[in-house]
């Protein structure tokens, strides 16, 4: 079965006639360029970062958090933070800030793009490809499942909002 609701299978993949391993090595390079960006950026700024509007999306308290990561492990914090949604997003500025070394965070970054897009961009492919399989054997069970999914994301969204309001009102 080549194509299955307009999505091709993981071994025939491709986007734009381009076989998706390039597209994730093209989105690997990207990723790798924006945070070489995001450190130069952070480095240049210094300290005015964190009053820009950039810094002013985030908690101080929060930056505080990320600054004591970069500190304690530097470069494997640069690693690290690929696997982490909000540090993925804030470490690369505050590494600049903090100016750690440049050819470790150069080392740390690429090992982190080469390894986090692969994973994710493949494994993604493969729970929408099975998803859609499921969905075309059986359209019943495959609504069960997303409703399932959606359940528990918003299960672990209210449970997390619940523990942040009450950490707030204990303090």
């Amino acid at each position: 079965m080549r194509f299955l609701a307009g999505i091709p299978d993981p071994a025939r993949a491709s986007l734009f006639g381009l076989p998706y391993w390039l597209i994730v090595l093209v989105g690997a390079v990207a990723l790798f360029g924006a945070f070489q960006a995001y450190y130069w950026i952070g480095y240049k700024l210094g300290e005015k970062l964190y009053d820009s509007k950039i810094g002013k999306r985030l908690p101080r308290a929060q930056i505080a958090r990320v600054e004591k990561v970069v500190e304690k492990w530097g470069a494997l914090a640069v690693y690290g933070c690929f696997w982490v949604p909000v540090l993925r997003h804030t470490l690369p500025w505050v590494a600049g800030v903090l100016r750690i070394s440049y050819p470790w965070y150069l080392v740390a970054s690429a090992l982190g793009c080469l390894t986090w897009v692969p994973v994710t961009s493949f494994a993604l492919y493969g729970v929408i490809w099975g998803w859609v399989q499921l969905a075309t054997h059986s359209p019943i069970t495959a609504v069960a499942v997303a409703i399932v999914v959606v359940a528990v994301v918003v299960a672990v969204i209210i449970r997390r909002r619940r523990r942040r309001a009450d950490k707030a009102l204990a303090a």
